[in-house]
């Protein structure tokens, strides 16, 4: 008789990623179903240890999965540390490779060195070519709910530095009450903001708009586009004049126009149009060709949520007319409004405890 498949679930070692690859039920599902799961200890998981103990995982010291027999799965979710360790067994988990992002090469080399073998979940696929488990709603649903809580802060804060420090929420009604508060104390400076979610028929669209919807932004105040609406090729000027732009289109392999510019921006400053001062790209890959949000190229964290883009070199969003020596008019510069970008590109893990219950029920059969 063959000994059952072992799975073995790593500690993850991402700084703030709180999200779990099994969840406890599904953890007892796969053991009802022959298999045996290790759980390494976890001092930043939402799931604690106990929970994983009473579904029948034997709990195993944390980073301990690479001295483990080479039979056994390597089970995460975001990408190892970065090392040069070769990698012997096979690793179940998002890479982040294949789109040529930042030091790929280096990544998938580790596994032909070793011997291993890396099954990559963001292209795990139905026949259709649809994901089968991905956390797109969650991406979207706490992308739009960082989007809000910079938009707020901006206008009640508007010579603070950035939004600060972000830490999860135990559970979505939690995060609401936050955002439904912030927005409340906003309204007396500005009214409702306009939104802009481009993709909006996926799921990461979908829960963008599920989350504006439920913290009571109007319908009338989010745009709804996704490939009907793109199809004419970018930059749209319809962005730099909203008040923030959700991007959740996901990446292929394919180069597309960019959807916003820096100049385009600059562009609608000088003419008094933008006022676009918060961008949430949720896709998230700033170090790809073929990003399409090409204002920024850095990701954020949830300790440093937002980076600004610098707009001043060259144009303005409000400028004075003064007359010059020779009696010509001419614009003189003001100071720009703010810009900021959220580019965290683990989301979720501001939902941890839902969004690894929701992804679970997608992957398990």
């Amino acid at each position: 008789m063959s000994s059952p498949t072992v799975i073995h679930l790593r500690s993850e070692c991402k700084q703030f990623e709180h999200r779990s690859a099994l969840t406890p039920t599904a953890a007892k599902s796969l053991i009802e179903h022959g298999y045996t799961v290790n759980v390494e200890r976890s001092p930043a998981r939402i799931f604690k240890d106990e929970e994983f103990e009473a579904a029948g995982a034997t709990l195993v010291l944390e980073g301990s999965w690479p001295e483990v027999p080479e039979s056994h799965l390597i089970l995460g979710l975001k990408e190892l540390p970065e090392e040069d360790m070769p990698l012997k067994h096979t690793h179940i988990q998002f890479a982040h490779c294949y789109k040529e992002q930042s030091g790929w090469q280096q990544v998938l080399r580790r596994f032909p060195r070793g011997g291993g073998t890396l099954y990559d979940l963001e292209f795990l696929t139905d026949p259709k070519g649809r994901r089968v488990a991905a956390f797109g709603s969650s991406a979207g649903y706490c992308g739009a709910a960082l989007a809000l809580l910079t938009y707020t802060h901006q206008l009640l804060n508007p010579d603070s530095p950035p939004l600060p420090a972000q830490s999860f929420y135990p559970t979505a009604p939690d995060l609401l009450k936050t955002i439904k508060s912030s927005l409340a104390s906003s309204l007396n400076r500005a009214p409702s903001p306009k939104c802009l979610i481009i993709g909006s028929l996926g799921r990461c669209g979908s829960g963008a708009i599920s989350l504006l919807k439920s913290a009571g932004i109007p319908a009338a105040d989010i745009t709804e586009w996704d490939m009907a609406e793109t199809a004419r090729g970018g930059p749209f000027d319809e962005i730099a004049e909203a008040d923030i732009f959700i991007n959740c289109v996901y990446l292929g392999n394919a180069p597309i126009p960019p959807f916003v510019t820096k100049e385009q921006l600059r562009q609608a400053g000088r003419e008094g149009r933008r006022r676009l001062s918060v961008v949430c790209d949720v896709s998230c890959d700033p170090t790809s060709p073929n990003n399409p949000v090409r204002i920024y190229d850095t990701w954020t964290s949830f300790s440093e949520p937002t980076v600004a883009v610098d707009l001043s070199h060259h144009t303005t969003d409000t400028t004075t007319t003064n007359t010059n020596n020779n009696g010509q008019e001419g614009k003189v510069e003001a100071k720009p409004k703010p810009l900021s970008v959220v580019a965290i590109d683990h989301l979720p893990s501001l939902l941890p405890r839902e969004a690894s219950e929701e992804y679970c029920r997608d992957l398990l059969p």
